[in-house]
């Protein structure tokens, strides 16, 4: 990992600069992609599934026997841990659910707002080298406590044209309620257009490479929305000479080894703390399986000293973490401080992978800087706020000049004459 001394501020741009490629350099493939499909869809998405994920399929439907089978072939010991992830996402996304807002904002003026759960959603679960079950949990638990009627889950199938049977274990107990072998550009195309086996959705959630992080974007071209920008994975430590060097190389390795592209920073106002972060760094990633994927996104990761936590703090600010972790004395000061970030964990005893898997909280988040506006996934991502108002004859009569004033103010002779004939027939 590079070592940054103190960096000056026109410095930051440089060495915050996320190790992705530009949209330019992949938006052409997405572009020829979806329009294929657009025109030829089961047709173009099997020609794709053969070519990038190197098998042909009869049918890219997910069967009932084939659910059937994965979940007799899923350990005891493993059906019971994803029951538990599921009950804690269950009880901190059911906690999210607020009333209806009711208001008389003058006299006869009433008015209120509903939620309304999106009918149709589509979720896209990556698979390749590592099929991330606990991300359908993350999903589809709080589309189903918004009571979505339609959830459509997309992930690539392996060589022989299965999904893992953790995934459909996990998507049956969450339920989903249509099951597709098909990933990368094309799920989300599939799910953009539709095709004859394919229902198109109103919203796309979840994470995935570059490639599916700019075919996301895309679909929002074509009317459809997304949750968000989600590419790479990338987490940011802040600690100092309190922190256990271990533990933080630990996390910033759990990171690391989901993709050659992923980011981890660690920032710390102390040296020493930092050149035991690298030797644990340097012995851990000996023993990891994926070694090779964690030491390419080592390369691209920065340890980073600066003089004071003010300064950790704006810079921290400036990154805009998809995940940021607090191991510092100074704890109270970055939680009141931090203002862009897609999750924070703090503590010695709060690991980063807890929020992966089963503290409650979801982990598909903003990236790549996004956490300057966006929200990760949580139970309002599967909702639409509606609102409701019924005036009353007093309540016309309350508010009708005001309105014809300001219709009249703007040159909306039709806005006014709504109001004004009305008045008429009430006076």
């Amino acid at each position: 990992m590079q070592v940054i001394n103190n960096p000056a501020k026109s410095q930051w741009a440089e060495v915050l600069k996320r190790p992705t490629q530009t949209v330019d350099d992949i938006e052409g493939i997405v572009n020829s992609v979806f329009q294929d499909i657009k025109r030829n869809g089961d047709t173009a998405i099997k020609k794709y599934t053969e070519q990038f994920d190197g098998v042909s399929l009869e049918s890219n439907i997910v069967t009932v026997k084939e659910i059937e089978l994965a979940c007799e072939s899923v350990s005891d010991t493993l059906k019971e841990a994803i029951i538990k992830a599921k009950k804690n996402i269950e009880s901190f996304h059911a906690a999210q659910k607020t009333s209806k807002v009711e208001i008389e904002t003058t006299r006869g003026v009433q008015c209120w707002q509903e939620k309304r759960p999106i009918e149709r959603v589509g979720l896209y679960i990556p698979g390749g080298t590592a099929p991330l079950f606990s991300t359908v949990l993350m999903l589809a638990v709080p589309a189903q406590i918004a009571s979505c009627k339609e959830i459509i889950l997309c992930s690539p199938p392996n060589k022989e044209g299965q999904l893992a049977p953790e995934i459909l274990f996990a998507a049956n107990l969450c339920g989903v309620t249509k099951i597709v072998k098909v990933g990368g550009i094309q799920a989300v195309a599939a799910l953009t257009f539709g095709t004859k086996s394919i229902p198109c959705v109103y919203k796309i959630f979840g994470p995935g490479n570059q490639f599916v992080t700019v075919a996301k974007q895309l679909a929002t071209k074509y009317g459809v929305a997304i949750d968000m920008p989600a590419g790479p994975s990338e987490l940011l430590v802040v600690a100092d000479e309190t922190a256990n060097p271990a533990y933080i190389a630990s996390d910033l390795l759990s990171q690391a080894e989901h993709g050659a592209d992923s980011q981890v920073i660690l920032v710390s106002t102390s040296k020493d703390l930092i050149g035991q972060v690298s030797q644990e760094v340097e012995s851990q990633i000996k023993e990891l399986p994926r070694k090779a994927i964690a030491e390419k996104a080592i390369a691209n990761s920065k340890l980073i000293y600066v003089e004071n936590d003010t300064v950790g703090l704006e810079l921290i600010n400036e990154y805009g973490p998809e995940h940021f972790i607090i191991c510092s004395k100074n704890e109270a000061f970055y939680i009141k401080g931090v203002s862009n970030a897609g999750s924070v964990f703090i503590g010695d005893y709060t690991p980063e992978s807890a929020g992966d898997y089963a503290s409650g909280t979801n982990h598909t988040l903003p990236t790549n800087g996004f956490s300057k506006a966006y929200s990760g996934v949580n139970l309002d991502s599967f909702l639409k706020s509606m609102t409701f108002q019924k005036i009353s004859k007093e309540g016309i009569l309350n508010i009708g000049e005001t309105i014809e004033l300001m219709a009249d103010a703007e040159g909306l002779q039709a806005h006014k004459n709504a109001v004004s004939i009305r008045l008429k027939d009430l006076k």
